[in-house]
């Protein structure tokens, strides 16, 4: 229930319009919060350290080194088709900022409110459950494409990232260079998945990084790369820890303040499944 970004996205503008947070799938926008104070704070942290897609992703195209075929490595598109593939993913950010912000506050409400907003959890787990040949057909490229071609999805595709990457660049941390202590050796460079020239930069000012920190951990010298803006050094490690208590924190505070779970009725749900596959989106 929590996973659905778009009525995450709606479901905080609701909130902001009417005062008080809509009972219908409220972890959606608790956790659509934590995802943009994560990065804010620590960059794209929930897209590499928390969000399952990208942990898929990634899988798939560790899968995808050890076929024969690759020898040892994924697929690199030339820069004149990578490029603007990676534009696509804001592009669709764009579509969903338009067609959200360009509601009412009167339609918001009414769309959180319908029929097909109380029941999405349950039409997003029968997306899977009772696949059509269609969606089945677009998984299995986009799983293809995943193991050529490392976070095919991710890179190209997601709005959610996309939108994680802006936010993030009001973040004070940054990949930085320590020129001196760097060798040139170009391991930074061949592990990162949003193939960005570190080893060339002094800072890494791009949306496109996730905040892996793959190129820290990599780096074969103790201080040619780090972390920038924190006052203390913050390897992998330590990273990886603030990211998991700021998330923890963020869903505990959620559910201390009776903010998770939704309001609908059991009996509600009762009623509404078995009429759930008539429910189209509201337009």
């Amino acid at each position: 229930e929590g996973f659905l970004p778009i009525s995450g996205l709606m479901g905080l503008l609701d909130w902001i319009h009417q005062g008080r947070l809509n009972a219908v799938h409220p972890a959606a926008t608790m956790l659509f919060l934590i995802a943009l104070g994560l990065a804010v704070l620590l960059r794209k942290a929930f897209c590499s350290w928390l969000c399952p897609v990208g942990f898929l992703s990634e899988s798939l195209a560790r899968l995808g080194r050890r076929l024969p075929g690759l020898h040892g490595r994924n697929l690199r598109l030339p820069r004149a088709v990578d490029v603007p593939l990676r534009g696509l993913k804001y592009l669709l950010l764009g579509f969903f900022l338009w067609a959200v912000f360009g509601m009412s506050a009167q339609a918001l409400a009414a769309f959180l409110a319908s029929d097909y907003n109380q029941v999405a959890d349950v039409k997003m787990l029968w997306f899977f459950t009772r696949m059509g040949l269609t969606a089945g057909i677009v998984l299995v490229v986009l799983a293809a494409a995943s193991v050529v071609v490392n976070g095919a999805w991710c890179r190209y595709l997601c709005p959610y990232g996309a939108l994680l990457g802006l936010v993030s660049w009001a973040s004070p941390l940054r990949i930085a260079r320590h020129a001196p202590g760097c060798t040139d050796c170009g391991l930074c460079d061949r592990v990162c998945m949003a193939r960005l020239p570190i080893s060339k930069s002094r800072r890494i000012l791009s949306p496109e990084c996730t905040g892996c920190l793959d190129c820290v951990a990599s780096c074969p010298q103790t201080n040619a790369l780090g972390l920038a803006g924190t006052g203390r050094r913050l390897g992998p490690l330590r990273f990886a820890a603030a990211v998991l208590l700021l998330f923890v924190v963020g869903y505990t505070a959620s559910r201390a303040a009776g903010l998770w779970f939704n309001r609908i009725p059991d009996t509600e749900y009762l009623r509404r499944i078995p009429e759930a596959a008539h429910y189209d989106h509201p337009r």
